[in-house]
């Protein structure tokens, strides 16, 4: 049985969504679950739900991540939170992959200090589809690195090529950077410097991206650093939310309930980049899964399906390998 370490104490409906989520998908899901959290806060929260058939097990720490606090700070002074118990589980064998909703600095601190990266990768990634308008193009960086060097935004390119090939199965993905322009010599100085490493990277590049675009499906694999990426994630969630809420309205006097509510649902998840709030976090040595911060029980009884999917078909291996074999085969020496 596929064992899922959980922060129940990260998210901003910490700790009783995050657990009755964990409890209904460790049912739906046939997936064990370790909780890593105050015990006592966690023991009352389990008391409301009949679990005798479930395998569920409490790691307690008193420790837990607050948004705001420098990752550096929480590797030197919070050993024992919540998140950093829940990567070392994994470390140590004892789980097969992370689920957290706190701090995602932490998160991926934790996850680089305790795991290690890929051989050649100097930061981990976040990315993956889209959205459903682009069901063939993922993005990467969708938050994990605020600021990128240019040989960074290449390793996400790296990253996003050996995703898009043996996740996806697409062959031969291409690539292209975000910016405000496509033409060559267009965007901010680590754009720019990123363009030409791209150029000689052996990649399929095809040069810049506007934003008008990328909904358009007309690239595989969308680069920008975690910042813009992130503004991304986020309109495109608002968006979502805003157009099937208009939509639901004019719908209203015209078509039944049932109907109109398929309708609007579709959209959404048209617009949206994921339909289940989380996200992995690619070129670490083990299965990190982000959960958005304010992730609802039935999100993370989706994500957790998410995640034991990814432990089962073996994705960090399948990476690692295309990775390894990207850099061996495509980039030249002087990179």
């Amino acid at each position: 049985m596929i064992k899922i370490a959980v922060d129940a104490m990260g998210g901003d409906y910490a700790p009783h969504e995050i657990i009755r989520g964990s409890i209904d998908g460790a049912r739906r899901y046939n997936a064990a679950v370790v909780l890593v959290g105050d015990k006592k806060i966690i023991q009352n929260e389990l008391h409301q739900f009949d679990i005798s058939d479930l395998s569920i097990k409490i790691i307690h720490t008193d420790e837990s991540l607050i948004e705001g606090e420098s990752p550096a700070f929480a590797i030197r002074n919070k050993s024992n939170s919540s998140i950093m118990l829940c990567v070392k589980l994994v470390r140590d064998g004892e789980a097969d992959a992370v689920i957290s909703a706190g701090p995602t600095g932490g998160l991926v601190a934790s996850a680089v200090h305790i795991l290690g990266t890929f051989e050649g990768i100097s930061r981990p990634v976040i990315g993956g589809p889209f959205m459903g308008f682009a069901s063939n193009t993922v993005l990467f960086d969708i938050g994990s690195n605020i600021d990128s060097r240019p040989e960074q935004l290449l390793n996400f390119a790296m990253m996003g090529t050996v995703y898009a090939e043996n996740i996806m199965g697409i062959k031969n993905p291409t690539v292209a950077l975000a910016s405000i322009g496509s033409e060559e010599g267009k965007g901010n100085k680590v754009v720019r410097e990123a363009y030409e490493l791209f150029k000689k990277s052996g990649l399929n590049f095809i040069g810049n991206i506007e934003g008008n675009d990328i909904v358009n499906g007309k690239v595989n694999v969308v680069i920008c650093d975690g910042f813009v990426g992130n503004i991304l994630l986020k309109f495109s969630e608002g968006l979502s939310i805003a157009v099937s809420n208009w939509l639901e309205g004019r719908l209203s006097q015209n078509l039944p309930g049932e109907e109109k509510d398929k309708i609007t649902v579709e959209l959404r998840n048209c617009i949206r980049i994921t339909t289940y709030n989380g996200v992995i976090l690619y070129g670490v040595n083990g299965i990190i899964c982000k959960a958005h911060g304010n992730s609802r029980a039935q999100d993370f009884s989706n994500i957790i399906a998410v995640v034991k999917n990814a432990v089962e078909s073996d994705v960090v291996n399948k990476l690692r390998t295309g990775f390894c074999n990207i850099r061996k085969n495509k980039l030249p020496t002087t990179l």
